[in-house]
């Protein structure tokens, strides 16, 4: 995009944080921008970079969105920390439960059933999770 610019464009975003996700880079960002003799707006925050008071506006701005984001990884590794050493773990729960897989094994394995009637049967939504679960099985 940058690339394409001419002198008297405007770039214009949603909101200051999909240009960038680093004050340092919306700083590049706004340099190359100014370079090409352009401007730029962020329609959300209401900022216009083509005057003084709106580059400034556009720099604390971007300050305060690089804040947040930080916060929030800091917050939810901590989380993410206090909830391993409860013993918890994240991702989805199993669908299936031990028994299950083994009796899906079996009876693939066996042949009284197909992997497609069995995914049918346990509302599974591929024929390709039964496979893996089959060579967990064997192990």
């Amino acid at each position: 995009m940058l690339g394409h610019l001419r002198e008297g464009d405007t770039v214009v975003v949603w909101k200051l944080d999909r240009l960038s996700r680093s004050l340092k880079d919306v700083l590049h960002i706004m340099e190359r921008i100014e370079a090409a003799c352009a401007g730029s707006r962020s329609l959300t925050e209401a900022i216009d970079t083509t005057t003084p008071s709106g580059r400034m506006m556009m720099q604390i701005v971007g300050s305060f969105a690089e804040f947040e984001r930080a916060m929030i990884r800091e917050r939810t590794s901590v989380g993410l920390a206090q909830a391993r050493a409860e013993g918890r773990i994240g991702g989805r729960r199993r669908k299936l439960n031990e028994k299950k897989r083994l009796e899906i094994a079996d009876s693939v394995l066996s042949g009284r059933k197909s992997a497609a009637e069995m995914a049918r049967l346990y509302v599974m939504a591929t024929g390709h999770g039964l496979f893996l679960l089959f060579v967990c099985a064997r192990r």
